[in-house]
């Protein structure tokens, strides 16, 4: 189930720009579509896991030491207040001096970064096919963006798109830790009320959002807190659970090929050969990032021990 996930979410991820732009034409601003995308997502995934807890009669933080608890929450908000916070003015700060394209194609070297840090790190090892898997990804990612079209080049723009891509990069990284001992939901639930409460104190600093939106306005911007941020970090979190942080990166990288798709079939933007060649990599370092050779002692363990079992004694 873990690359099913991330696949799920990286498709809600790329769904994002298409109802970006579609909440553009209704007139709301970038501003206030990000800050109504996470007070919107923090207010319904509380709502969800309050509800949740009661239900099951346990705490969102289950088998934890309070002191331990409370650091657990500390590193959830501060995954949201600073990291998505600092991740999203990078890449719209980039995105006001670069084409879109281009930004995005500066953001795609995060999954070499997550893989390269997870290694040195000692998490992740690199094998053959993971190799194959990232190269197949990065390209794919490439001709996908490329394909789109990119113009024009700022030197300051491309480091603030990098430094989106490092934000993102570390975030992945401590995300993996923490996800392993909250739960999918209640991380999810944290990360995105940090978010909300750093950019209310920027709104409410700056001045410059506006709320006074049309009702299709509302309906974008409650697809995207909905299905581009609830739905695709809960997935993003509970499938990188159970792939590690290498794996989930280089599945991430559908997400571009997903907002390729969804614009052609809402917006009627033409697929090129070039973007469809450039899916097709991506879709193939899916399939490699799933081929794992045995080994000898995992093919004797499957022989001689129940399939229920051999997982777990194998670990």
């Amino acid at each position: 189930m873990g690359p099913l996930l991330v696949l799920l979410s990286a498709t809600c991820f790329g769904a994002m720009a298409v109802f970006g732009k579609l909440a553009y034409d209704e007139g709301v601003s970038p501003q206030s579509l990000v800050l109504m995308r996470f007070v919107m997502a923090a207010a319904l995934l509380i709502a969800l896991t309050a509800a949740r807890s009661i239900r099951a009669g346990e705490r969102p933080l289950p088998g934890t030491l309070d002191g331990r608890r409370a650091r657990l929450v500390i590193t959830g908000l501060a995954l949201g207040g600073v990291g998505y916070a600092a991740q999203a003015t990078f890449f719209f700060s980039a995105l006001g001096r670069l084409d879109a394209a281009l930004v995005a194609l500066v953001l795609y070297t995060y999954p070499v970064l997550v893989t390269l840090a997870a290694v040195l790190l000692g998490r992740d090892h690199l094998t053959l096919g993971k190799v194959v898997a990232l190269v197949a990804a990065t390209l794919g990612t490439l001709f996908v963006l490329v394909g789109a079209g990119a113009t024009g080049f700022d030197g300051t723009g491309v480091a603030l798109a990098f430094g989106a891509a490092l934000v993102y990069t570390v975030y992945i990284l401590v995300s993996d830790s923490a996800v392993r001992q909250v739960p999918p939901m209640a991380l999810t639930t944290l990360v995105m009320t940090g978010a909300a409460a750093t950019l209310t104190v920027r709104a409410v600093v700056v001045g410059d959002t506006d709320l006074d939106l049309t009702a299709g306005g509302w309906f974008w911007v409650a697809c995207i807190a909905v299905v581009s941020t609830v739905v695709a970090a809960s997935t993003f979190f509970a499938g990188l659970r159970r792939t590690g942080p290498s794996t989930a990166s280089i599945l991430s990288t559908f997400e571009p090929v997903a907002t390729a798709a969804l614009a052609a079939i809402m917006l009627e933007e033409l697929l090129t050969p070039v973007q469809l060649f450039g899916g097709g990599l991506v879709l193939a370092s899916v399939v490699l990032v799933q081929l794992r050779r045995r080994t000898p002692r995992e093919a004797v363990l499957a022989a001689v021990v129940p399939p229920d079992r051999s997982r777990v004694v194998a670990r």
